[in-house]
């Protein structure tokens, strides 16, 4: 469907789906009900699907990026999570499919698969800055381009797509960062969080701790020395 004038249904708050969002949302349930059709699934568009106590329950988001796959922007995602397990996040324009069994953490190119090597050497920082901000007036993501240290030793950029997750794991990316609420469950942050954790990242919420379900915002870097640096520049903050 890409390229064409799709029209959008509305969410509220600036938000919104596209026929796009869900027929791919459609077409990953097909897949997990022919294989998997005991398994919950909530689904970004659709909601919940099955019991949501059931034992193994999928996390999906079939288009993250609506805004950029709207206007013509091809930086977006696919992911989809076994909520505590495996992962994949698909990047459809990019011809990569980053994954993991829960345990190791790879990408698969034309059909090759090599594993995913974090390093912080682009020093290029993710930072959602899409609102609502539900950390304000306390720490935002935004406040991090106006921190002197931030721009001395990063670069930041903004894709507005979980995909920057799955950079963070595979190298292309030194950390990503973002505040929020509750985002170890969500089908936006899922897989994402899967793959670094997976890959060797540090994962923590915006407080430093190792991130839960209760776990304010995201801190995504590929190393300890990068995490403490952007957690010396938020805990004023918070």
């Amino acid at each position: 469907m890409y390229g064409r004038r799709l029209s959008r249904i509305d969410k509220g708050a600036g938000d919104f789906a596209t026929a796009a969002d869900v027929a791919a949302e459609k077409a990953i349930l097909a897949v997990i009900r022919a294989a998997r059709p005991e398994d919950a699934v909530l689904g970004e568009e659709g909601g919940q699907r099955g019991s949501a106590a059931a034992a193994r329950q999928w996390l999906v988001d079939p288009l993250c990026g609506t805004l950029n796959y709207a206007v013509g922007t091809k930086v977006v995602a696919v992911n989809v999570a076994l909520r505590n397990g495996a992962a994949a996040v698909a990047d459809p324009f990019g011809g990569e499919v980053f994954a993991t069994d829960g345990a190791t953490a790879w990408v698969r190119r034309d059909g090759v698969d090599a594993p995913l090597a974090p390093t912080p050497t682009s020093r290029l920082v993710d930072v959602n800055l899409d609102p609502p901000f539900p950390g304000a007036p306390g720490f935002r993501a935004v406040d991090l381009l106006a921190h002197p240290g931030f721009v001395e030793r990063f670069r930041p950029r903004v894709v507005s797509t979980t995909l920057a997750l799955a950079w963070v794991a595979a190298g292309k990316r030194a950390a990503y960062v973002t505040d929020g609420d509750a985002l170890c469950g969500s089908v936006h942050f899922a897989a994402g969080i899967a793959l670094c954790r997976a890959a060797g990242c540090v994962v923590t919420g915006i407080d430093g701790v190792p991130i839960a379900e209760t776990s304010r915002g995201l801190v995504a870097a590929a190393d300890a020395e990068t995490h403490e640096l952007l957690m010396s520049m938020i805990r004023n903050r918070i």
